[in-house]
């Protein structure tokens, strides 16, 4: 059941993406979606004004043979002609969806007719409470883009042994600053990172999962280290003897597909409300982590699809890591897990 708190504050941030009364707003879920997130979203559209229509659908038989997550890429609309027909004709579409439609293969149909896309994050309703609207967060993050984009060169190194390169040379950079940017565009809230999506063939070195970082897959901080050795934007080799180190080995080979070995994105976060501990004070079932990969300073690097390199697969992992340095053609942005951005 949703409350009064919850609904003031999805309308407060539904005006700071630009929504205006008479606008057509679809609530996009399905029947997995977690319902107090769908009701509160709808019931602050209608405090907004708008003219609002639900658009729910089954959620669809996960074909896999393991559980998936924190993927992004939600398959709940299974290119429905009429659903994705109706969303493109609104003005605002607000994504409650499990997955989320960031990395949909429906999305650019949506966005095609002129709709904005908000995603909200899978998370209880006291996660958006403790990401009110920080001002600044916006131009930290546009900055850092706007950096990233200048750069040839991302170079990730850390004192437990990371040591990654990512070409810049043709990657898509996005900055999420958890607000819509008028027609076509995409956020996802709560928001506060930014990451490169490099092109095929681009990056190459050695990432270390120490104790304390996170795996949010498995939504689980690491608790042994865990090395990855990247070649060719693919992970060939999971070093470790400890549990963490066995769990990742054991859900890639389930796939059996090489593309989830594959680079997604490779980012680093600016939110500085975020907190890393966060995750230990929810139940599993009640957050999906958007606030670990948004933590001012952190590294995010993601294995799996990465529809700009031309690669597709339901294998993911989100991996937050703490205390890197990450250089951008040899100037920081983060020093040893500090955001050296202002």
């Amino acid at each position: 059941m949703t409350e009064h708190r919850w609904i003031t504050l999805f309308a407060d941030h539904l005006l700071r993406c630009g929504m205006v009364a008479g606008e057509v707003v679809a609530i996009l879920s399905e029947s997995a979606s977690r319902r107090v997130l769908v009701d509160t979203a709808r019931l602050a559209a209608q405090l907004g004004g708008g003219q609002v229509l639900d658009v729910v659908l089954p959620t669809p038989a996960n074909a896999q043979r393991v559980p998936i997550r924190s993927t992004g890429a939600s398959i709940a609309l299974q290119g429905n002609r009429a659903a994705v027909a109706a969303l493109a004709a609104a003005d605002l579409v607000i994504d409650c969806t499990v997955e989320g439609m960031l990395h949909a293969p429906e999305l650019g149909a949506i966005l095609a007719g002129g709709a904005r896309l908000l995603m909200v994050s899978n998370e209880h309703p006291e996660t958006f409470e403790r990401f009110r609207t920080d001002p600044d967060l916006a131009r930290r993050v546009e900055e850092a883009a706007a950096r990233v984009r200048r750069a040839t060169v991302m170079h990730v190194t850390s004192a437990a042994g990371s040591n990654l390169r990512v070409q810049l040379a043709g990657a898509v950079i996005a900055g999420s600053t958890g607000l819509t940017a008028g027609p076509g565009s995409v956020a996802h809230w709560p928001g506060g990172l930014v990451a490169a999506f490099p092109a095929a063939h681009s990056v190459e070195g050695r990432l270390v999962l120490a104790p304390g970082d996170l795996n949010l897959t498995f939504k689980r901080y690491v608790e042994s280290p865990v090395t990855l050795e990247i070649a060719d934007d693919h992970l060939v080799e999971i070093g470790g003897d400890g549990v963490d180190a066995r769990l990742f080995r054991c859900y890639l080979e389930a796939f059996g597909d090489r593309e989830a070995r594959a680079t997604s994105h490779v980012g680093f976060g600016l939110n500085r409300a975020a907190r890393h501990e966060a995750l230990q004070l929810y139940d599993r079932s009640d957050t999906n982590g958007s606030e670990a990969r948004a933590v001012a300073g952190n590294v995010l690097y993601s294995t799996g699809a990465n529809e700009h390199a031309g690669r597709f697969s339901a294998g993911h992992f989100d991996l937050p890591l703490l205390g890197h340095t990450v250089k951008l053609d040899g100037d920081d942005v983060v020093r040893d897990g500090v955001l050296t951005i202002s």
